[in-house]
């Protein structure tokens, strides 16, 4: 401001040397002045942005996004913040788990200034500040906690940082958004035997999974067998059921030959000369089965008593005249 007053009045000094000039030094230098004053009493406040306003070094007001109007020489803007989302890393440091482990752990913060005033005038760096307590939270949160659970609870870090951030960024005009752990880095030592364990566990699923693939590969040749069996049962049951009934019908079949014979031969007895033919028949096939025993043997058997041929050809002859007689009676009854 001083420096373009300087300027407007030396623009006057000059205009008063030329003759051309002279008589309008002094409107000249009243232009200067009210473009200074227009230069210096316009504010234009880009989108989300704040200007914070000192008038006589006090706290005035916060201009608004858009054209504003400050009072020159008395007012200024002290501070001009922004109103987005801004990314802050935090440093790596070295924070002791319970079990007395080091974890060298960092992580990135979001942050947003929401009260312009309490920005300016609520801390001095409000960003070295809430840098500074979310490494001393971070630390406090991973101090409670034993190795392996500061690896899985990762989230409850987050939101325990965010919480404690967020309440006291209250008091310097600003909202912790979100806290973020990049990385948990353990000594070498520890990552080694992290490795191992890791190399042990894959190793024990693998022994595990191979078992049980080879018990279920058991299980299922022995139910291919089972079923195998039962097939092959069933097979040979169906079989001796189909042989049975063929045999049984067979059987019937003779039987029924059989029968029709006998009835056939009845008949014949029955009618004419049909008791001669059948004495006759009964005579030659005593005779024919003594013939074929004396030429398969060299012993030769003959009846005590030649009468006992005709005695069994009488015999034969009474039973089928008794057959005969008893179809006689069956006829007419």
């Amino acid at each position: 401001m001083f420096i373009k007053l300087i300027i407007a009045v030396a623009v006057s000094i000059a205009a008063a040397f030329f003759p051309a000039t002279e008589r309008y030094a002094v409107w000249i230098f009243f232009i200067a002045l009210v473009v200074v004053f227009v230069i210096e009493g316009v504010r234009i406040v880009p989108q989300q942005f704040a200007y914070v306003v000192e008038r006589l070094g006090k706290f005035h007001a916060v201009l608004e996004p858009g054209p504003n109007l400050i009072i020159p020489l008395m007012d200024r803007v002290a501070y001009i913040h922004s109103l987005k989302e801004v990314p802050l890393d935090v440093p790596e440091q070295v924070c002791i788990t319970k079990d007395n482990t080091q974890l060298a752990v960092d992580g990135v913060l979001y942050y947003q200034v929401t009260d312009p005033r309490l920005a300016s005038y609520g801390s001095a760096n409000y960003i070295a500040a809430i840098t500074q307590l979310a490494q001393t939270t971070l630390r406090s949160v991973i101090g409670k906690m034993e190795l392996d659970k500061s690896f899985e609870s990762r989230e409850d870090i987050n939101r325990s940082i965010v919480s404690a951030l967020d309440e006291a960024g209250r008091n310097w005009g600003i909202k912790v958004l979100r806290y973020e752990i990049k990385s948990i880095t353990p000594p070498e030592s520890i990552l080694r035997a992290m490795q191992a364990q890791i190399t042990a566990e894959r190793e024990k699923r693998a022994l595990i999974a191979k078992s049980e693939g080879e018990r279920q590969q058991a299980i299922n040749i022995a139910d291919v067998k089972r079923q195998a069996a039962i097939l092959e049962s069933e097979g040979e049951k169906q079989s001796a059921i189909n042989r049975a009934q063929g045999e049984g019908t067979a059987i019937r079949v003779i039987a029924e030959a059989n029968a029709a014979g006998v009835r056939a031969v009845a008949e014949a007895i029955i009618d004419k000369g049909g008791m001669e033919a059948a004495n006759l028949k009964v005579a030659t096939q005593y005779v024919d089965a003594f013939g074929n025993l004396a030429k398969s043997s060299n012993t030769l058997i003959v009846p005590a008593n030649a009468a006992d041929i005709a005695s069994l050809v009488t015999t034969a002859m009474t039973v089928l005249e008794k057959t005969k007689q008893a179809q006689g009676a069956a006829r007419a009854g």
